[in-house]
């Protein structure tokens, strides 16, 4: 039976009996596997479809309205109109070529943005076939029954048949910003969107609470989907850096109009025909736009991204490329992040004795303490453990696995260890009610009827449980005195030992059949503690070791323990033995002077809550960090949002937290930010490489045209020859530095602070450093050329030839704006070699084939010419070599 049509149905309106009938499934079982093919290939993947952006002509005609586009777009126009047509069709042959360019690599970028959103497709948990599954949202079909816990998106719009304390914010669907308390009793008809208490709208997010639905629309289907349809929300592409080269590009335009106007204004004084100077005024304004520029840009981010995504950091807002360079502090998460994220139980407390637990992870091999038999309080701790748990522990392929909190999966492994399993206790003592855990509570619990007596059990922090506790279970499990200091002082020892500590404690419910949480937790019988540890991750190890040398701070902000957090810091190398832990008591307790203050020594922050991890990062901003910040729970989203760069989880974080984030880490692993910030260094770097040696030739081109107007000469280079050497040299040569690899240095300097303009002191002595050597070398040789009584086609193509060799053995020095082209090896970059041999190869056929000769005024030229062109370009080489060894002195 297939379900009807989403639209046809007013679900709220339905009791769940009859929601279930319809969509012909079951709330405790969900649809079987075959049921689920047969519905995926009538209604589809749970897929909205993407609205379709700019048109392929559109998107090409936009290509020719950047400021620097229309000059040459001008340039050529004019030139047609006075006959010049090799030099009108080459210059609007070379913003063609630029438009296909721009238009090709959007449409890269385009798609790259829609493989993003398909690689951060949402994971849901189902239950289909009986068991719970971990699966993608776009697999979901209607009459598939959805679990739903705080900091999940409703993967598409459900009818919810269970909740306990569940919430949800709707702003994205109805406006209202405040949080919506829902629950599975049916509603009139008529009743108002808004208001549908009993439906989960795909896209809505559950701030608290649990629940379960059933799915009854999904994709174009479901009132999302129907919104989609009218928005067009195009992703902002822009950058920082963009917008850093949009402003230069327009400073460039203003200056080089202002002095081709000049050169035109000079040249007719001197008496110069206006055709010459209008010529010249053309040859001066192609000269000095570097036409590679915006494609190099583009290119360079595209494999930066392309770099990160390789490093299992994928990148989901463009400006964090660019912000990753200058990161100064990184405030990480513990668990997940620097850890393993497979908690094992290490020991167990309970009857005033500790027990060891051997074997690793999820899979349950290993014994208790010594493989005796498991009773009293040991087997009370651990069915407790079992009991007030939301997690599933499954086998696939060979590998066990936990569906759920990885804490609560260490409960379910350490019980199989003693022979329990969680399924047949679960059915044995079924579950009558529940308090979900919450952040602010610290606790969870849920009442069971333990062959026919009903009991809560209670598992959380011990600063919420022992103090509402009023006796404890002794080794054979019967009620004693509690001993408060005994149970501190184990709990102390275990985290000092670098364990997280979770307390375990009952009280019977009599005949109560639901908990009440205002007075639920009162009167407690202590049953015990268990002590686990989710392991450093080696390579977050190497990762903090190699920030610090970056000069950025590592601190780690977490819920757990102090002292917990304090050991784990250590072997991390965050915090030294004897350092301060700030808890979040303590930090509550300060002003924000007093933390602004505070934050700048103290790197382990220990039992923060959501509100405070939003302080701590405004006071490290407040104090001018530029701050990174991880997290993957629904309470870190505002942490993330106002962090410089918000990084969320990719395995473990909620759907909130990937939303609010500018970056995702595909394998939970903290040892990717460091990369991420090694790629986002080595993607600026690359781009200054590209910039510091473009300009330099587009400054030549400049100057040897004022010059030879200063000095009544004949111009050395026409504007088709121009643009031959720009367009041939920054798409052989030029882009060749984006495929640079990073240098080994990169991680050892300090950030790069955020107002450090794009070129320093340095660099813009460099630049002009180059341009008088390409002034001098190209005017030089052509008078040279001409009083040899040269024709002026070889001296041009003389002129020509110095500009292409200078930037050609230049470009070996900007490999490395430092070191010395030996130093970052010959071969690292092979990219630079094919570039120098096709640049080679296309000289050699416009000085000597007859076609090229004709179309662009050049000559055969002979071996000599060969030889001062190249003493050039070595002098050239060496001049930037030796600044660089007396800069480095």
């Amino acid at each position: 039976m297939s379900p009807p049509p989403a639209q046809a149905i007013s679900w709220h309106s339905l009791a769940t009996d009859e929601v279930a009938t319809r969509l012909d499934t079951h709330f405790d079982d969900g649809l079987d596997e075959s049921e689920v093919v047969r519905r995926r290939a009538q209604h589809g993947e749970n897929r909205i479809t993407t609205k379709p952006g700019k048109g392929p002509l559109l998107r090409f005609a936009l290509q020719f309205v950047q400021p620097l586009v229309l000059v040459l777009l001008l340039a050529g126009a004019v030139t047609t109109l006075i006959g010049e047509w090799v030099d009108a069709g080459v210059i609007l042959g070379v913003t063609l070529i630029n438009a296909v360019i721009g238009f090709l690599q959007e449409g890269r970028a385009a798609n790259a943005l829609a493989a993003l959103a398909r690689s951060l497709t949402s994971a849901v948990t189902v239950l289909r076939g009986g068991r719970k599954q971990c699966l993608a949202s776009t697999l979901l079909v209607p009459g598939d029954v959805v679990l739903l816990a705080a900091g999940d998106k409703a993967p598409a719009d459900l009818r919810l048949f269970r909740t306990k304390n569940l919430q949800a914010i709707e702003s994205a669907l109805t406006g209202e910003s405040a949080a919506v308390a829902k629950n599975d009793q049916p509603l009139p008809a008529d009743t108002l969107l808004a208001e549908r208490a009993n439906m989960a709208y795909a896209g809505t997010v559950m701030i608290s609470g649990q629940g379960a639905g059933v799915v009854v629309a999904t994709a174009d289907h479901t009132e999302t989907g129907r919104i989609s349809r009218l928005l067009a929300e195009a992703p902002d592409l822009t950058t920082p850096l963009t917008r850093k080269m949009a402003v230069f590009s327009n400073w460039l335009l203003i200056a080089i109009a202002l002095l081709a106007m000049l050169t035109f204004a000079v040249g007719m004084w001197r008496g110069e025909s206006a055709f010459a100077m209008f010529m010249a005024a053309v040859a001066l304004a192609v000269g000095a736009i570097p036409e590679g520029l915006p494609a190099a840009m583009t290119i360079t981010l595209a494999i930066g991204v392309s770099r990160m995504a390789a490093r299992r950091a994928i990148i989901r807002k463009l400006p964090a490329v660019e912000t990753l360079g200058s990161t100064t502090i990184i405030c990480s998460d513990k668990t997940g992040t620097l850890t393993e994220n497979q908690m094992t139980v290490r020991e167990l407390y309970a009857g005033g004795e500790r027990t060891t637990v051997s074997g690793s992870g999820y899979s349950p091999t290993g014994r208790i303490g010594q493989g005796a038999k498991v009773d009293g309080a040991l087997r009370e701790c651990l069915l407790a453990g079992v009991l007030c748990n939301e997690a599933g522990l499954n086998r696939s392929g060979g590998q066990w696995e936990v569906v759920g909190d990885p804490t609560e999966g260490a409960l379910l492994v350490v019980a199989r260890k003693a022979g329990l399993d969680e399924r047949s206790l679960q059915k044995l003592f079924p579950r009558l009610d529940e308090i979900p855990f919450d952040s602010a509570r610290q606790y969870m619990a849920t009442l069971h009827d333990i062959e026919g007596a009903h009991f809560a059990y209670f598992k959380g922090a011990l600063e919420q449980l022992l103090p509402r506790s009023v006796s404890m279970l002794d080794t054979s499990g019967m009620a004693v005195v509690l001993r408060r200091e005994e149970i501190e002082m184990a709990a102390r020892s275990m985290a000092a030992g670098g364990l997280r500590v979770l307390a375990l404690a009952r009280r019977a419910a009599g005949s109560a059949t639901t908990l009440d949480v205002a007075s639920a937790a009162t009167g407690l019988q202590f049953i015990g503690l268990v002590g686990m540890v989710d392991p450093p991750r080696p390579r977050a190890i190497i990762a903090v070791r190699t920030c610090h040398r970056a000069g950025m701070t590592v601190k780690m902000i977490t819920g757990d323990h102090a002292v917990t957090a304090q050991a784990i810091a250590r072997q991390l190398g965050i915090a030294k033995a004897g350092e301060a832990v700030l808890s979040g008591r303590e930090l509550a307790a300060l002003d924000d002077e007093g933390l602004r203050a505070v934050v700048r020594t103290v790197n382990v922050f220990a039992r923060v809550d959501p509100e405070q991890k939003l302080r701590l990062v405004r006071a490290l901003q407040a104090n001018g960090e530029v701050v990174a910040m991880t997290g993957d729970g629904v309470n870190d989203a505002p942490a993330l949002k106002q962090a410089d760069i918000g990084i969320a989880m990719g395995l473990g974080g909620t759907e909130v937290a990937k939303d609010a984030a500018d970056m995702v880490l595909i394998d939970d692993d903290f040892a990717a930010i460091e990369a991420a910030v090694e790629e986002g260094r080595g993607v600026y770097d690359n781009l200054v490489k590209f910039i510091t040696w473009t300009l330099p030739t587009n400054f030549g081109e400049g100057l040897v045209i004022v010059a030879a107007i200063l000095a009544g000469a004949t111009l050395p280079i026409t504007p088709l020859q121009i643009l031959w050497i720009n367009m041939t040299t920054a798409v052989f040569l030029g882009l060749m530095l984006a495929f640079e690899p990073i240098e080994h240095a990169v991680m050892d300097r300090p950030p790069r602070p955020p107002g450090t303009p794009i070129l320093d002191a340095a660099l813009v002595w460099r630049i002009v450093l180059v341009s008088v050597l390409l002034l001098t070398g190209s005017f030089g040789l052509f008078q040279l050329e001409l009083a040899r009584g040269h024709a002026l086609a070889e001296a041009r193509t003389v002129a020509l030839n110095v500009f292409v060799v200078v930037e050609a053995l230049y470009l070996f020095n900007c490999r490395s704006l430092t070191l010395s082209a030996l130093r970052v090896g010959l071969f690292s970059n092979p990219a630079i070699w094919y570039g120098v041999l096709i640049m080679a190869l296309l000289q050699g056929l416009l000085t000597y084939v007859p076609l090229m000769n004709r179309l662009f005024a050049t000559a055969p030229i002979g071996w000599r010419e060969w030889l001062e062109i190249f003493a050039v370009g070595v002098l050239g080489y060496l001049a930037v070599g030796i600044e660089k060894r007396l800069r480095a002195q």
